[in-house]
């Protein structure tokens, strides 16, 4: 039986595959709705590029709904110099099919949740937890219809890349990310330990070209622009599939490892702002809380996004 997902996210490139992945897995994800946040560019271009790709993987029957535009307590840090101005490398996406809806993204995950049975509803954040984080304060009773946290966020045994120490997506909102972990919801985090190790090479990016139609085009496009902007950053060999991640550990765990461990956010202004603190060993007695992902079977990855690319341009 598919999962029934809520994405929360804030397209974006990868959010963009992580969106198109889960559009092209209908045996495994029925996507309840997308809520948007202010991230990686502001509210309006994110709101904007989830309604375009859904239009352009033919799903305009999804509901959008804009949720913060701003972090919980602090300004926005959008993440444009790798994204492009409109967060999506200026690949040209068809026109909306509808407008977003007017109820606010948190409001929504309330609602759905609440229509849910106990564990009905699965979390996916792959932008600052700051909805999520809403929806949680406003109605703590939506905690037992929530399955799972799937998130896109930290690092663990690696830099940051944003600071030394801290993943964007944490940086941005920690005080969301303390709030969504201190909920002692089940919780999966693709941090960059494991999404660094999922590289968009040249020869995939070739391979998914290869495929045609509208989205396999626009999704290469958006890779080569991904490219050369990760590229200048981390000298990578090839864009880093952060967000799809999330997506692909809901179809297929077994594509995953990790290990169970308690996880705290730094929240202190500083050096370490923003930084999942993991106790790895132990060390600190505190009940483990999020089973920290960090190794992936890369090919096998990518095997799976091609073929459910490849349905939406069939």
């Amino acid at each position: 039986m598919p999962k029934r997902v809520i994405l929360d996210c804030d397209p974006g490139l990868d959010d963009a595959l992580a969106l198109l992945l889960a559009l092209g897995s209908p045996d495994q994800i029925t996507l309840e709705a997308v809520t948007t946040v202010g991230g990686n560019v502001a509210l309006s271009s994110t709101t904007a590029n989830a309604l375009g790709l859904l239009a352009l993987a033919g799903r305009p029957d999804v509901p959008v709904h804009p949720g913060c535009e701003k972090p919980l307590m602090r300004p926005l840090l959008t993440a444009d110099h790798v994204h492009g101005a409109d967060g999506i490398g200026g690949v040209r996406l068809p026109p909306a099919h509808r407008d977003a809806q007017s109820l606010h993204g948190a409001l929504k995950i309330v609602e759905l949740c609440r229509a849910a049975p106990e564990n009905g509803i699965t979390l996916c954040p792959t932008g600052p937890m700051t909805n999520v984080a809403l929806a949680l304060t406003l109605a703590p009773d939506i905690a037992r219809h929530i399955e799972r946290i799937v998130f896109m966020g930290g690092v663990a045994l690696g830099p940051g890349n944003v600071t030394p120490s801290a993943e964007y997506n944490i940086h941005v909102d920690p005080h969301a990310a303390h709030i969504v972990l201190s909920s002692r919801i089940p919780s999966v985090m693709m941090g960059l330990d494991v999404t660094r190790k999922v590289v968009a090479t040249h020869a995939r990016v070739d391979r998914i070209r290869a495929l045609g139609g509208p989205v396999c085009e626009a999704v290469a496009d958006m890779l080569a622009f991904y490219w050369k902007r990760t590229h200048r950053v981390e000298q990578n060999t090839g864009a880093a599939l952060h967000d799809p991640c999330t997506i692909a550990w809901l179809i297929d765990p077994d594509l995953f490892t990790g290990r169970m461990c308690a996880m705290e956010i730094d929240c202190n202004p500083g050096p370490n702002y923003g930084r999942t603190v993991a106790d790895l060993w132990g060390s600190t007695g505190k009940e483990a809380n999020v089973f920290l992902v960090t190794d992936v079977h890369d090919d096998a990855f990518f095997d799976m996004l091609t073929e459910r690319l490849a349905r939406l341009s069939g």
